[in-house]
């Protein structure tokens, strides 16, 4: 019976999430189209594995993503975005706002341009913690990144 109940929420989250209009959300908050998107799929992807087995038939193969189940490496080389949002961070010109995902500038200079992106690609390669501190895998990502930089 319950395996009943959660496989028909399931389905119904589903039906759900397939008629949210992410644009217009997204567009009044700010947030990037693309980003939020993959945020709803992440969402729906985690309801319905909690929900038990697929009850519709899968996407074609054709259709999957080849690179869906690729992850960020901790010893990947920074970006300059990525680079530039450690030093900030390390420096404390740039922190995490309490209770959010975004970064904000603190006193003068320039702030992020992606503030919410910023924070979700630091953290998914664990480079900072939940308070925006820069883990020892960041501090070390922010090493490599300025050793490039020097290099150059």
């Amino acid at each position: 019976m319950f395996r009943s109940w959660a496989r028909e929420l399931g389905e119904s989250v589903e039906r759900a999430i397939e008629h949210i209009d992410v644009d217009d959300i997204v567009g009044s908050v700010g947030v990037d189209p693309l980003q939020a998107r993959e945020w709803v799929q992440s969402a729906g992807d985690w309801l319905r594995a909690q929900s038990g087995p697929p009850t519709r038939p899968a996407k074609p193969a054709a259709a999957e993503d080849p690179l869906s189940g690729a992850v960020p490496h901790p010893l990947d080389l920074p970006t300059e975005e990525q680079g530039l949002a450690l030093a900030a961070l390390d420096s404390g010109r740039w922190t995490v706002e309490p209770g959010t995902e975004a970064l904000a500038a603190r006193g003068d200079g320039p702030g992020p341009s992606d503030a919410l992106g910023l924070v979700r690609e630091l953290r998914i390669r664990d480079w900072i913690a939940a308070d925006g501190a820069l883990t020892l895998t960041g501090r070390s990502a922010l090493a490599r990144w300025l050793e490039t930089g020097a290099a150059a």
